[in-house]
């Protein structure tokens, strides 16, 4: 089905969407909010800039944006992909626990902010060019890759993994000097990190068309919570 949403708010063009219970392009969408939230087994195009809640509780569904995204894409999905052509705003993947989000570009503030993992369900983030502060604050499980192509070093604003108990971020580049927050350690990836995320990053080069060769040739570094975290009484049974 074929939608043209210049022609529905929000409600409206959710309710199009579902009814149809088939795959969907969207044209000339312009801030209509929580598109495909909860929905399983289709596939939706959005040419455009959908707004906030983009994907929130996606049950499977794939979700293909050629165009920005506003806040919240992907909260709490459970399975699933979404995939970004451009830019990402804030909260990207907020309490992620399963299912798969790749991003062009740039992903803003507190991107994977409470992600976690369990049994089979195993939430994946690539970011393909910088993020802002508190990535991955709360972070409890799942992966995220950051790979700062064509950003300065550090393609991390501050703060990153404050409060982490579960999970990686591997960043791109020499991240040697990166000051981090005491709960969480950083250190060079090594081969067996390596093997964890060429996949996901062979996947971004076959979205985004570009050399996964090339990407994985650089240096990575991988962050993991503290063995000492003071964090982790708040969350584990001892």
């Amino acid at each position: 089905m074929v939608l043209d949403a210049k022609e529905y708010d929000t409600r409206q063009l959710n309710e199009k969407i579902r009814a149809a219970g088939e795959d969907c392009l969207i044209n000339d969408c312009l801030g209509q909010r929580f598109i495909g939230s909860g929905l399983d087994g289709i596939d939706i195009t959005i040419n455009g800039i959908p707004g906030n809640g983009l994907g929130a509780y996606l049950n499977g569904a794939n979700i293909l944006v050629k165009g920005n995204v506003q806040d919240a894409v992907g909260d709490t999905m459970n399975a699933g992909r979404i995939v970004i052509q451009g830019n990402a705003g804030d909260a990207l993947g907020y309490a992620m626990r399963g299912g798969e989000i790749y991003v062009r570009g740039n992903a803003g503030y507190r991107a994977g902010i409470h992600m976690k993992a369990y049994l089979d369900k195993f939430p994946v983030m690539v970011i393909g060019g910088a993020c802002g502060s508190f990535l991955g604050e709360y972070q409890a499980g799942g992966l995220i890759i950051v790979l700062g192509l064509g950003c300065k070093i550090p393609a991390v604003g501050f703060f990153p993994g404050t409060g982490m108990h579960g999970g990686k971020i591997f960043f791109r580049g020499d991240y040697g000097d990166m000051k981090v927050p005491g709960q969480v350690t950083l250190a060079p990836a090594c081969d067996s990190d390596i093997e964890m995320i060429a996949g996901y990053v062979e996947e971004y080069a076959r979205l985004f068309d570009c050399e996964a060769k090339e990407i994985l040739n650089e240096q990575f570094y991988v962050m993991t919570p503290n063995s000492k975290n003071p964090y982790k009484q708040l969350y584990v049974q001892n």
